[in-house]
């Protein structure tokens, strides 16, 4: 797996989301209480960018139709959406932010 450096931990926020871009990746970097979770940034029901969404309790809520992702897990959890998001692994080393960009997993 290559490790992609994102930021720096002081760079985003807890509750904060941010688009991550590395050529033709958009990935969506989240800062909740208990860490970093990576998704992919297109909403699965109209490809809206979730790192314009709103962060609440562990959930991503896409701006254009309101539906919600678990973040750590990338499942849908409310309608419209029904498709789960890709997740990518995370690691922080000191002050960086590393994502995991070669593999990303399904939600199921």
């Amino acid at each position: 797996m290559h490790w992609l450096k994102a930021c720096d931990v002081q760079d985003i926020d807890v509750g904060e989301v941010r688009q991550i871009k590395n050529g033709d990746y958009f990935i969506a970097l989240y800062h909740i209480e208990d860490g970093f979770y990576a998704t992919q940034d297109a909403c699965t029901h109209a490809v809206a960018s979730l790192a314009d969404g709103y962060v609440e309790d562990g959930m991503i809520e896409c701006p254009l139709h309101a539906g919600k992702f678990c973040i750590k897990t990338g499942r849908a959890k409310s309608l419209p959406v029904s498709v789960g998001l890709k997740t990518y692994s995370v690691r922080v080393e000191g002050s960086d932010v590393y994502i995991g960009i070669e593999e990303a997993k399904e939600a199921v």
